[in-house]
């Protein structure tokens, strides 16, 4: 990306003193990287016109809610937060072939193969270290599922790699599977929801991110009977 190109949008979803919530589009790295590419923390950071500390992580192809902290004492907060899983996601995916409605749990043990970038399947599975998906069919196309699903312990592509294992990877991930690649690299999994206990206040807060708004995406939902 070229430094005369003017910066994507970045749509706030919610902001106050402490932190805000944005939905990161597809294919935008959340930090700076070797691309040069600019990165959702340096626009947001621009834009709002102070500095931003990264609570979590969302990868490049995918989209959705994104928690940024205003200042270290709420950036603290919220990671003790995501360290005890009192930070809840939902995640929406578009993901090849036909579900089955009956399967609503993937488990599998997972490890980050760095050389790679990717994550991979190992033995065995049943401790503290294993994986869980939990998944549930929301609308069935020709030649796609819309699946909910919400992962248990945010592991290194987990969703990714275990909608793959189930023998359906994410439309567009080729990086595991998929048929063929977006022109924009993106692939079809988005951050839905993200909902924890507000910092200042422990109130309960829900942040929801509207999806793309690509025809597959509209189809689907519209199947489903859900709205963006």
């Amino acid at each position: 990306m070229s430094n005369t190109e003017a910066d994507p949008e970045i749509p706030v979803l919610y902001s106050d003193q402490q932190l805000c919530i944005v939905n990161k589009p597809a294919g935008i790295g959340v930090q700076p990287d070797k691309t040069g590419d600019r990165s959702v923390i340096e626009i947001l950071s621009r834009s709002i016109g102070k500095e931003i500390h990264l609570v979590h992580r969302i990868d490049r192809p995918v989209s959705g809610a994104l928690l940024f902290a205003f200042d270290p004492t709420t950036l603290r907060t919220m990671n003790e937060q995501f360290r005890q899983r009192q930070v809840h996601k939902i995640y929406w995916a578009i993901v090849e072939g036909s579900w089955d409605p009956d399967q609503k749990l993937l488990e599998h043990r997972l490890t980050h193969d760095a050389r790679s970038k990717k994550a991979r399947l190992t033995d065995p599975i049943g401790d503290e270290k294993t994986a869980k998906l939990q998944v549930e069919l929301l609308a069935k196309g020709d030649r796609y599922s819309l699946l909910k699903v919400i992962p248990e312990g945010g592991q290194f592509h987990q969703i990714r790699a275990q909608l793959a294992a189930a023998g359906h990877p994410i439309k567009g991930d080729v990086k595991y599977g998929a048929r063929r690649g977006e022109k924009d690299r993106s692939i079809a999994l988005h951050a839905r929801s993200i909902a924890f206990h507000h910092p200042a206040t422990d109130r309960k807060m829900e942040t929801i991110a509207p999806p793309p708004a690509a025809p597959l995406w509209l189809t689907l939902l519209g199947t489903a009977g859900l709205s963006a």
